[in-house]
């Protein structure tokens, strides 16, 4: 069959059909024929559609037309599922997917989902929640499941290229002083003041202060080791497993005032097993993430912390003190438990003579403040007796 331009076509063929549209077929590199996605309106037109077909199977760049057929709630599905996420990762995705990408996308085939779509609904997120934040990992989700697809051959480009949706601008962290610190432990209770202690100068990640056992502390020392992590998850059960990084599982050693408390804690509230909890709740069952979270934010308001304090920010509070106490940066991202590739060569010289300098410098600073604090209030006292006399 010649065509409109005089020459016999090698590649494809066309039809002309009753409505006098042209209807073009092409074989895929597997020798199936498939048929254009639409007709056309001139044989030109449908010459110049299989010449482009033509190309991407020479060039290697032809995707089967069929591949992208497939449901974006079934492949992002199997994407979580097949990945070996932590359960509090895995919380997360399932949460974003469920609350904020298969609402919209549930009933598309990847293939269905181009750049418009993707631009469309992150401006309907963020005017719908107004969580710059969220929108953010939202969408670094849908980008990551898509880049698989694209990698699986199922869609040609990944649609998700908006610049910058993906970051997120943390917001400034909190401080505590020492004081607040200690109104803190005095407000919050006798069974929870060692957690506000440990996670402000120790400084301990509230999963792995859930996960301390005896056997983790050493009141003589004045040592925690820390082995691994109980996140709570969302359906409120415990997921022990390991530290956030592999820097995570270490050994901390604490300022010597906190010495009294240690030990006030471990004999009057800490299971009795080696491999029981350090932290239970009133009944001696593991503690609840919702019902120190009331306590938490009872005390904050009583001592009127900074807006947006969290129990997270003591970690930041410890950070900054034992700064402020002489320790180098890799003195206190091991103190911390903070990792990286480069990280870990920059932190292997800090050993335990070093740590234990760092936890005496940590001790001074906190004795000064309340030494100042305590004068302060003595002056104060003085003050107001002499205007009474």
């Amino acid at each position: 069959m010649a065509n409109d331009k005089g020459r016999r076509r090698r590649f494809g063929a066309i039809r002309k059909l009753p409505s006098g549209r042209h209807q073009a077929r092409y074989p895929g590199p597997d020798g199936i024929m498939r048929p254009a996605p639409k007709t056309f309106a001139t044989v030109t037109e449908a010459d110049d559609w299989l010449a482009e077909k033509q190309t991407e199977v020479k060039s290697g760049q032809w995707r089967d037309p069929e591949a992208g057929a497939v449901n974006f709630k079934a492949y992002a599905d199997k994407w979580v599922e097949d990945r070996e996420l932590g359960a509090l990762t895995s919380d997360l995705y399932r949460y974003l997917l469920d609350s904020h990408l298969l609402p919209t996308f549930e009933a598309d085939n990847l293939d269905e989902i181009d750049p418009p779509r993707v631009r469309a609904w992150r401006t309907e997120r963020l005017r719908a929640t107004r969580a710059k934040t969220t929108v953010a990992k939202a969408y670094r989700l849908l980008k990551a499941i898509m880049e698989t697809a694209a990698d699986d051959e199922l869609i040609k480009r990944n649609p998700c290229r908006i610049k910058g949706a993906g970051k997120e601008k943390a917001a400034e962290r909190r401080i505590a002083t020492v004081v607040q610190v200690d109104a803190l432990a005095d407000q919050i209770g006798p069974r929870w003041r060692l957690m506000v202690y440990l996670g402000a100068y120790g400084p301990l990640r509230p999963e792995e202060l859930a996960g301390l056992r005896r056997r983790d502390v050493d009141v003589r020392a004045l040592k925690v080791t820390v082995r691994l992590a109980e996140p709570e998850r969302t359906n409120g059960r415990r997921a022990p497993g390991e530290t956030k990084s592999e820097a995570g599982t270490r050994t901390v050693f604490l300022p010597g005032f906190l010495g009294p408390e240690l030990r006030a804690h471990m004999e009057l509230y800490a299971g009795k097993g080696s491999d029981d909890l350090v932290f239970l709740g009133e009944r001696g069952a593991p503690f609840r993430r919702s019902t120190f979270g009331r306590k938490w934010r009872k005390a904050r308001a009583v001592v009127g912390t900074p807006d947006g304090f969290r129990f997270y920010d003591l970690r930041h509070t410890g950070h900054t003190l034992s700064t402020r106490s002489g320790a180098t940066l890799k003195d206190t991202m091991v103190r911390a438990g903070q990792s990286s590739e480069k990280a870990a060569l920059i932190y292997q010289h800090s050993d335990d003579d070093r740590q234990q300098e760092v936890a005496a410098g940590l001790d001074a600073t906190v004795r000064r403040a309340r030494s100042t604090e305590a004068a302060s209030d003595d002056h104060r006292s003085g003050t107001d007796l002499a205007r009474d006399e």
